[in-house]
């Protein structure tokens, strides 16, 4: 048999990336690496500008040129890249052989010993990955959690007062409406985002063991915390003063834990849309030139919420193991988050994919309403909590003297399927005011709904 011609493993590399190719400017090996050439640049800028070591400030010519190399980064430094590691076997300092080339090409030899100058490898690396995940969340991720909120938002409103009947632990239950229930979920992804957008892109710049001992020995009389708080700073990103040799990840503990929530609710989004696609709430729009099965020409399949249900298990499985394992390194430093790093991508990525599902997905359903007034219709005991309530206002302002109504509506209603007729009938025979009795007597399954309406001005 034929070998095939090299192949993307994940899907994501492959079947589904266009999807997900926004995420690859930051969160590739590319992406990484650009930053590294930007985190080794900043720091040798840094340095002469603050003339350490005899050094002098480079001009704003050459300033710019030196910026360049991480500005313009491109095809032809990733291969340069992948050359030297294949020969040093280690990535960061081929990134170091890198930049010292370029500045050779650039006439600073004179300042190429400041190039990497007492960093250890995850000085570099732990800021370049603070640069490249705040990058992908903020540019790509969010944006897309944003539109799912606010698809979300939009149909909650036109369909604020579309009554439905509830079904809590999978019977029928006190009424909501469509639009309440999409509500419901847009208020807690908002909460979610918030939290996300709030969080702390840690970065340390310490040396080997997190103690400037290389920094001090080199010049005794600088201030090297301050120093490190700064650059750290100018990066955009929040200095930790206190360290191993790593940054202690547990910014990305809390990022990967917020972004498996939001997960989670969006799981509970797509399983009870499709919950309501299945019990003829939602009609699917057809796509033209779309199948739905390959031996059933009716079907249309809700595709979209059971891929976006599967990538987000993928998702969290891959950063929940992110959370639970950064934040643990052996003694001063080991090198087990040197592979699941590189997987961050991944976890961003099937949970980019289920957004884009989602998107595409509640853009092709619509709200069969008859079938919702139906159910309602069918299910006039669900009134009995309204009844056993209004009787029991009755009984305490002393207009009605019935003794334990919810036991005279549970033997009414409890497993029982009783109509209009039946509740009139009832209700007009019951030792109640009038007034209380006349509410009673206009309320239908459709009508009894509280603030589910004015509940969805909570949405900001």
């Amino acid at each position: 048999m034929t070998a095939l011609p090299a192949q993307p493993l994940s899907p994501l590399d492959g079947r589904y990336q266009s999807a997900v190719s926004g995420l690859g400017e930051y969160l590739s090996e590319a992406g990484l690496n650009r930053a590294r050439v930007q985190v080794e640049v900043e720091w040798l800028l840094y340095l002469t500008s603050h003339s350490m070591f005899g050094s002098s400030p480079l001009t704003a010519e050459q300033t710019q040129s030196l910026r360049g190399l991480y500005i313009d980064f491109g095809q032809a430094d990733i291969d340069w890249l992948a050359e030297k590691e294949a020969v040093t076997r280690h990535d960061v300092k081929a990134v170091e052989y890198l930049v010292r080339d370029r500045l050779a090409s650039l006439g600073l030899d004179g300042i190429a010993e400041l190039t990497h100058f007492a960093c250890t490898s995850e000085d570099i690396n732990n800021l370049s990955y603070a640069l490249t995940v705040s990058a992908a969340v903020r540019e790509v991720w969010l944006p897309k959690l944003r539109g799912v909120i606010d698809v979300l938002g939009n149909l909650a409103v036109e369909h604020r007062a579309d009554a439905m009947l509830s079904r809590t632990h999978g019977q029928p239950a006190t009424p909501t409406t469509m639009g309440r229930e999409l509500a419901v979920v847009a208020w807690r992804l908002e909460r979610i985002l918030t939290q996300v957008k709030g969080t702390e892109y840690l970065g340390k710049f310490s040396g080997a063991t997190g103690t400037f001992a290389a920094h001090v020995v080199a010049d005794p009389t600088a201030d090297w915390t301050s120093i490190s708080r700064e650059f750290v700073e100018s990066l955009g990103l929040v200095w930790n003063p206190l360290t191993t040799q790593i940054e202690s990840h547990d910014w990305q503990a809390e990022l990967y834990n917020r972004v498996s929530h939001a997960n989670r609710v969006l799981h509970n989004l797509a399983t009870d849309v499709w919950t309501y696609i299945s019990m003829g709430y939602f009609r699917q729009i057809p796509q033209a030139g779309a199948t739905g099965s390959s031996t059933m020409p009716h079907k249309i399949n809700p595709i979209r919420f059971e891929n976006a249900e599967a990538n987000l298990e993928l998702s969290s499985a891959v950063l929940d193991s992110l959370a639970a394992t950064l934040v643990t390194s052996r003694l001063q430093r080991d090198l087990t988050d040197s592979t699941t790093q590189r997987n961050i991508g991944v976890g961003f990525g099937h949970s980019l994919l289920a957004l884009d599902n989602l998107t595409r997905g509640l853009g092709e359903i619509d709200l069969d309403r008859d079938a919702l007034a139906a159910d309602l219709d069918s299910n006039w005991e669900i009134l009995g909590e309204a009844i056993q309530t209004v009787i029991r206002a009755e009984v305490v302002a002393g207009r009605s003297s019935i003794s334990d109504p919810y036991a005279m509506l549970k033997e009414l209603t409890r497993g029982k399927r009783i109509g209009r007729d039946d509740l009139v009938a009832f209700v007009e025979k019951l030792d109640i005011g009038d007034d209380a009795k006349s509410r009673l007597l206009e309320l239908t399954p459709a009508s009894y709904v509280g603030l589910s309406d004015e509940l969805v001005n909570r949405l900001p």
